[in-house]
């Protein structure tokens, strides 16, 4: 597993834009004060095989 980040471009809330990273890896949105984060759970290969 690598250690980069996804970054979000919006908040899956409200819609904004500002959001600003925190220091456990998650994402806080300056308009609705949500905090969330991004997780990876696999890739989807074409027939359903993960």
């Amino acid at each position: 597993m690598t250690s980069q980040r996804a970054v979000p471009f919006y908040c899956p809330f409200c819609g904004d834009e500002d959001l600003r990273p925190e220091e456990n890896g998650s994402w806080l949105c300056s308009s609705c004060r949500r905090v969330f984060s991004i997780t990876m759970i696999g890739l989807q290969l074409p027939g359903g095989v993960r």
